[in-house]
């Protein structure tokens, strides 16, 4: 049954206006990754219980929007860990810095990729406040920084180092954890490592289902935080636990040169090896009576099964897992030695080492690979070779004796194998993601019994035609119904005294724009009939004029006569000859996509002086005619508006969009187009970019017409929304899109040129004269 929120309006009316409008917006994605259960008990539980607290909305809300990421990510069990942690917390420091913990909990969530990593960074946390709470915050300020580098014994070792060099230092301290000293450089570049799990992950998952046509699901894990060396990976469940980070691998060749495996491909050794445990060891072994020693020869006869059977169906993993066998004769003779001289031998076929104990290994083993009852032989094997090496004298310890194969695992599965299928166990952490499959008619008549999904259902059901109900003039697709909640997107904001971006730290939500009478939009192309007319020969002028002949070319299609007897005269009398005397045909193709971003902020319902009109009306119907000057020329526009009610709810209204008419509708969108709230530029100038650059035009333009300087209620630097709009020109302008503003703020010329550029923008005097200044700016800035 689909969870509806509005059976929880008692929590939405404690949570007040603000928290409970962005729990609305972000109630759809909430409900896609939480169970029922765990949207009452961690999500809106832990929201009023937040809110109970006392300190403040920005608290409630960053929780709000971090949740649902949080258990995409780790499950909704890791919600309630970082719930549990900031109850803890809460004592030891402000609310800005658990919110700010809310903030980057994603960003944790998705750069350590397990939850048990994520139970260990916030004890990090928890820890780091008792001994240095003043690095807190600048550590969170760069976190993606931080862990983008480091995993979370490297964060740890780097934390506790400045943590406890600067114990009373409290200046060199803010320093160091704001990576602004050449300490914190120096050992941040000391715990670095050569390549993260959770940057390979899904380049090694698709490597594994390329090969065996099946998921395997891989966690990174961390064996101890202060010495990750030597940790191996494992398999528990149906989960592949591989170390959260690999150096790259470093041995000598036969020849004496040095041979390097970069960490990628230890990865893709270690998680090969482990996957085919998963396809090709299908009964546990009993260790009932065993000593270590034959235990671990069970162990590494396995190993070689396995691999054989992998190697025989794919030959090229036998050169992913060669390098890393470094025994040789001059290894030893100990037992780690021989058993590692073993694996090659059994791996390399053509390999030769003459030590008796190693040849009888070989011979057995392939002797009887051949049997059918697997367990049954890698068990006699093992024994077998255990007790001639014990006759050979060589000792073995459980603990202290591990042989050197880096991909190979901890073999713990194979004596686990029945155990966790009799149990059903699944996988944890994997949430199931929502299904929209298109239908037929038939099909959706037939086998659907609710004629509505919620926000919470598995599956999503469309129809690919249009269906229309008894006596309806509308179909089923064109009724609208209840306004869905919209979906966030998350973008980062520039702080330009950290001189980095925050990220994931705005999230715009796309609201639906809400029609009125299309008839508001007819009268302004009435009112304005005269200025139309003028616009025509501009119009016409700048319509696609098909193949255009270009003279006086140096290299071209066919002879300019006229320039050629001008350069014969000109040789004739002496003078030197001009030599563009060709001609080019150049087809002429308007190729332009142009966006129309309208700032929509409360101040837009201001009068204009002098006038009745708003500034909003004004922008609306200088909107409308160039609307229509864009419609009779042909090139692919869109209108698009905003609005801000701080960070975490910058409201997005799509009145016309790209590939769609400009016709009724869009006019009745247009219509109702209102004024409210505040004016976060940067985070909307984002997100109309994301939506600018996936046209297919060669050339693309945002246009945004404001009335003011960025400002919003929650930031009180005024300059802090400025080099944030300015970081965001300079994003669109590498992505190919050019920005241009149009101010009508008679002091826009303080700021609006370090913004934009000084080229970039033009201010409107008198307001009045917008809905002729836009159209000629527009014909002016593409001709």
């Amino acid at each position: 049954m689909a969870v509806e929120l509005e059976k929880y309006q008692d929590i939405l009316d404690e949570l007040g206006e603000h928290a409970g409008d962005v729990l609305r917006a972000s109630w759809g994605e909430a409900a896609r990754v939480f169970s029922p259960r765990g949207l009452e008990t961690y999500y809106l539980q832990g929201a009023t219980g937040l809110k109970s607290l006392g300190r403040g909305t920005d608290l409630v809300v960053s929780f709000i929007q971090s949740a649902p990421a949080v258990a995409r990510e780790l499950g909704e069990d890791a919600v309630s860990d970082l719930l549990a942690a900031a109850i803890k917390m809460y004592s030891k420091t402000s609310a800005s810095v658990i919110a700010s913990i809310f903030s980057t909990s994603p960003v944790a969530a998705s750069r350590l990729g397990d939850a048990e990593l994520f139970r260990g960074y916030l004890h990090l946390l928890d820890s780091l406040l008792a001994q240095a709470p003043r690095g807190v915050r600048p550590m969170l300020d760069h976190l993606s920084t931080l862990l983008g580098q480091l995993t979370l014994g490297g964060l740890r070792r780097w934390a506790l180092w400045g943590a406890q060099t600067h114990k009373t230092n409290f200046d060199g301290q803010l320093k160091y954890f704001s990576l602004e000293s050449p300490e914190s450089i120096g050992v941040l570049q000391k715990e670095r490592k050569g390549t993260l799990f959770i940057d390979v992950q899904r380049r090694i998952g698709m490597y594994l289902r390329a090969l065996w046509a099946r998921d395997f699901f891989m966690r990174p894990t961390s064996g101890d935080f202060e010495k990750r060396e030597g940790y191996r990976p494992s398999i528990e469940g149906y989960i592949i636990h591989l170390p959260d980070a690999y150096d790259d691998f470093i041995t000598l060749a036969e020849n004496g040169e040095e041979l390097r495996m970069s960490g990628i491909e230890l990865y893709r050794a270690s998680a090969a090896h482990a996957a085919c445990h998963q396809v090709y060891s299908t009964v546990q072994y009993d260790s009932t009576g065993l000593n270590a020693l034959q235990v671990a020869m069970i162990g590494l006869i396995e190993d070689a099964r396995v691999e054989s059977l992998a190697v025989a169906q794919f030959p090229g993993l036998q050169q992913i897992w060669l390098p890393m066998h470094t025994a040789t004769v001059e290894s030893g003779d100990n037992a780690v030695a021989l058993m590692a001289r073993l694996a090659r031998v059994l791996l390399d076929e053509n390999y030769r080492d003459d030590h008796s104990w190693v040849k009888l290994g070989r011979r057995l083993f392939m002797e009887r690979q051949i049997q059918e009852n697997a367990a049954e032989w890698v068990c006699a094997i093992g024994i077998q070779l255990a007790d001639e090496m014990q006759m050979l004298g060589a000792s073995y310890s459980q603990s202290n004796d591990v042989v050197d194969i880096a991909y190979r695992d901890d073999n713990q599965y194979i004596w686990e194998f029945e155990d966790i299928r009799e149990a059903g166990q699944v996988v944890a952490g994997v949430t199931s993601q929502q299904i929209r499959k298109y239908v037929s008619v038939m099909e959706m008549i037939n086998a659907i019994d609710v004629p509505g999904a919620g926000d919470d259902a598995n599956e999503i059901w469309v129809l690919n035609s249009e269906f229309f109900r008894d006596e309806e003039s509308t179909s089923i697709n064109e009724q609208e119904g209840r306004e869905p909640p919209p979906d966030p997107y998350h973008y980062p904001e520039w702080d330009y005294q950290m001189q980095l971006d925050r990220p994931e730290w705005c999230t715009v939500l796309e609201k639906r724009a809400k029609p009125s009478d299309a008839k508001i939009i007819d009268d302004i192309v009435v009112k304005h009939k005269p200025l139309i007319s003028r616009l025509k020969f501009l119009i016409e002028a700048m319509q696609p004029q098909g193949v255009q002949r270009l003279r006086k070319q140096e290299d071209g299609d066919e002879l300019d006569l006229n320039a050629a007897v001008n350069a014969m005269i000109a040789m004739r009398m002496g003078e030197q000859p001009d030599l563009r005397i060709m001609m080019r045909n150049v087809r002429k193709v308007r190729d332009l996509s142009v966006m129309l971003l309208i700032d929509l902020s409360e101040s837009t319902n201001d009068a204009v002086v002098g006038s009745e009109s708003t500034v909003l009306e004004l922008a609306r119907e200088a909107t409308v005619l160039l609307a229509d000057a864009l419609d009779k020329i042909g090139d692919p526009f869109a209108i698009h508006g905003f609005d801000s009610n701080g960070r975490h709810d910058v409201e997005y209204f799509r009145y016309k969009d790209f590939g769609t008419p400009y016709n009724d509708k869009a006019k009745a969108r247009l219509a109702g187009m209102s004024g409210q709230l505040s004016t976060r530029m940067g985070a909307a100038m984002r997100h109309a970019g994301s939506i600018l650059k996936r046209q297919p035009s060669s050339k693309k333009l945002l246009l945004v017409v404001t009335d003011g300087e960025p400002a919003d209620n929650d930031v009180r630097d005024p300059q802090y929304l400025r080099f944030d709009a300015k970081k965001a020109v300079e994003e669109l302008t590498r992505n190919g899109i050019s920005t241009y503003c149009l101010s009508l703020d008679p002091r826009a010329d303080e700021y609006v040129s370090r913004i934009f550029g000084a080229k970039n923008y033009m201010v409107v005097d008198h307001v009045q004269r917008l809905p002729e200044k836009l159209p000629m700016l527009y014909m002016g800035l593409t001709r």
